[in-house]
């Protein structure tokens, strides 16, 4: 990732990428709610926020899997 698109993300964003980066190793699927509670965010502010990051270039393909009990995301690397 370029300085360029990392001085274009918010705070909460890089916060969120930062998160799916560290554990997108041992996990593939991600409850908004769940990555929400770890990094003191809403399920709703994950949401908004990921969907930015799935329009960017960065070292993880986000994709939106499924609606039970909170958007569950797909990560890879």
């Amino acid at each position: 990732m370029s300085t360029a698109m990392a001085a274009d993300l918010t705070s909460k964003q890089r916060q969120i990428l930062q998160y799916l980066r560290d554990n997108a190793g041992t996990k593939t699927y991600f409850k908004s709610r769940l990555i929400g509670k770890e990094l003191g965010m809403t399920a709703k502010e994950v949401g908004s926020n990921i969907t930015a990051l799935q329009d960017g270039n960065y070292d993880v393909e986000i994709e939106k899997w499924g609606y039970s009990s909170s958007t569950t995301w797909k990560v890879s690397t």
